[in-house]
């Protein structure tokens, strides 16, 4: 066989070679198509373009990581559950190979039977609601507590703070919105609050609609309890709300101690300026000592200055994480083998506290943990757990009427 036709003939031989490639290695040569599913517009909208700021501050992190490349398919719930649904089957339709999402937990189950039905992996940024992880989906991974890990780790915290001010309140007002995660809440309170032993009692619950424009007769309400502190699960808009009418109406209790999103919101902050600082947020958050999150501490100073670094960045960048490393360690863009390898994530250089990301046999992380924060001085400060905190408690919160 001469030059001219041994050349040919290994030419013809790679061609071959290209087009039996195992369809694992080809799936694996491009950036990963990932839908990111989030309330972009709705009565959620500021949480949701919050959460897409952990997308946006993402990719150079993740590649200097040596993770590989992430397509993001963006979808918007409209804060609305059918739509949720409906958003999700479309990602899938425009060649998603994985969804996140959706930080309200009603939208998130939605999101969750159609990824199972499906048979793409969802990795929950954000949302509590316990049964979500309890339905035996082999597609659904939560990078994020669960109702029930949130009010333990609040109770425990509580405690750890009224033991370091040497001071507690004796009774509480308990307020909360009436969607799937309030409700799960609350729901969990009754069943582990007398496990926790802890100083105060309920002497009041008022349930509202997130929606609601007006909160003064709740307010009023509570106030005419008596009750020393005010303990509750909110939204942004109506932790808002609820502020302005304790302003109004000059009720400062001993505490504001929020177990959810709402009072450690950026715009929560800027909206009321003075009047934001004090409340307690018991809740998955970050740890400040860990060096992944000073890299996106220093990501977000960059990208959006003025906005402080929080869950809603922290975790919705965490679920890209998951996505990448598997899609890394799979080789593979298809949506099996990323569930396969999703169930075996093992992330220790992680920045949410605890110590890393893992799911159990139900796809739960079950290792993560809140902490305690803290307005003070339009900043949130972390105060428990003692190992990751950068400050004090403040106590009592300062009355509203002297600030």
């Amino acid at each position: 066989m001469d030059r001219r036709h041994l050349l040919a003939s290994g030419a013809a031989l790679g061609a071959t070679s290209t087009l039996v490639l195992p369809t694992r290695l080809l799936a694996a040569t491009g950036p990963l198509k990932v839908g990111v599913i989030l309330p972009r517009s709705g009565v959620q909208a500021g949480i949701g373009q919050d959460c897409q700021r952990g997308v946006d501050i993402a990719g150079p992190i993740l590649k200097a990581m040596g993770m590989p490349d992430l397509q993001i398919l963006s979808g918007d719930t409209e804060s609305k559950v059918e739509t949720a649904r409906s958003t999700a089957e479309k990602l899938i339709g425009e060649g998603a190979q994985l969804l996140i999402g959706a930080f309200d937990s009603g939208q998130t189950t939605a999101i969750a039977q159609v990824a199972e039905q499906k048979g793409v992996p969802l990795v929950i940024n954000i949302a509590a609601a316990p049964q979500i992880t309890e339905q035996g989906y082999k597609f659904v991974f939560r990078n994020f507590p669960t109702a029930g890990t949130i009010l333990a780790n609040a109770f425990e915290q509580q405690n750890a703070i009224f033991k370091q001010v040497g001071d507690a309140p004796k009774s509480v007002v308990f307020m909360h919105v009436n969607d799937t995660f309030g409700t799960a809440m609350a729901g969990g309170i009754g069943a582990l609050m007398p496990k926790f032993n802890v100083p105060y009692k309920v002497i009041e619950t008022i349930p509202y609609d997130p929606r609601a424009r007006d909160l003064s007769v709740e307010i009023s309400k509570a106030k005419a309890s008596g009750a020393e502190a005010l303990l509750c699960v909110s939204r942004l808009n109506d932790a808002i709300l609820l502020t302005r009418e304790m302003i109004k109406q000059r009720w400062t209790p001993k505490a504001v101690m929020s177990m959810g999103p709402g009072w450690y919101e950026d715009q929560y902050l800027k909206t009321l300026g003075k009047y934001s600082d004090g409340p307690l947020t018991f809740s998955p958050w970050y740890d400040p000592k860990k060096k992944l999150s000073q890299t996106l501490v220093a990501a977000m100073a960059k990208s959006f200055p003025g906005v402080n670094l929080n869950t809603n960045h922290v975790f919705t960048f965490e679920a890209l994480l998951v996505a990448a490393d598997a899609y890394k360690r799979a080789g593979s863009g298809d949506p099996k083998a990323l569930a396969e390898a999703i169930r075996t994530t093992n992330i220790a250089d992680n920045s949410s506290m605890g110590p890393g990301i893992m799911f159990n046999a139900k796809g739960q992380n079950d290792k993560v943990v809140d902490g305690s924060v803290q307005n003070v001085g339009g900043k949130q400060v972390v105060v428990q757990p003692e190992a990751s905190a950068t400050a004090k408690p403040i106590w009592p919160m300062p009355a509203y009427d002297k600030r």
